[in-house]
């Protein structure tokens, strides 16, 4: 049986959480703007699962209409499960919604959930607003490591200078993909003050932080 906008509307409003799964996975096959209507359909879904699988295609879909998506991930940024406030956050970077930093900076701040905070500091990254770099620094101080090591590369690609003496003292950190995370950082960051930190880090005991740096210092 062929996927039609049709057959794909029926299975969303079926009552069986399968069918309403299937099309939104189905969703992907149609056109971009016929699958924009549709998402959103899927969006407001009382079932977590399938919210979580709506959002997570807005980063495709969105582009459709900017504005009305930023409207739409913003509310999805205050879902009531976590998973989907994640979906949100990464789709607005995806979709490079700069209007949406200040949503994210305070769900950052007001969430327990560190799913959240983590998708919300690789986000920034993405989003490349220079106002980020304040949040950033503060995840940098995360009890999380994963949140850690994510603030260092969303470090890299915001590609602000002044990050680099904050990334320094994480160059020597016992945790090796710390230091491979700062070494891919300094890379995207450049100049003079990351080349010298790389030369640091050419002799480090693990192979891959060591060979990274090097083949960094050759690119430069």
């Amino acid at each position: 049986m062929s996927i039609t906008p049709e057959s794909v509307r029926q299975l969303l409003s079926s009552e069986d959480l399968g069918d309403r799964l299937r099309a939104v996975n189905q969703i992907r096959e149609l056109e971009p703007t016929i699958g924009f209507e549709l998402i959103q359909q899927a969006i407001n879904d009382p079932n977590t699962r399938v919210r979580y699988s709506a959002v997570s295609q807005m980063d495709t879909l969105g582009g459709q209409d900017l504005d009305l998506s930023l409207e739409i991930l913003r509310r999805m940024l205050k879902d009531k499960e976590p998973d989907v406030q994640a979906a949100a956050a990464d789709c607005l970077g995806a979709l490079k919604l700069v209007s949406a930093f200040d949503d994210l900076e305070q769900i950052y701040h007001n969430t327990s959930e560190w799913i959240v905070q983590l998708s919300v500091i690789a986000t920034l990254g993405v989003l490349g607003e220079p106002r980020g770099f304040d949040l950033l620094q503060e995840a940098l101080s995360s009890d999380n490591e994963l949140i850690q090591i994510t603030a260092i590369s969303s470090f890299g690609e915001l590609g602000d200078l002044r990050a680099i003496p904050l990334l320094a003292p994480y160059a020597t950190n016992p945790d090796w993909q710390i230091r491979h995370r700062v070494v891919l950082a300094l890379n995207h960051l450049g100049g003079s003050e990351a080349k010298s930190l790389l030369e640091t880090l050419v002799g480090d005991e693990v192979e891959v932080v060591a060979s990274e740096a090097k083949r960094n210092l050759g690119n430069s």
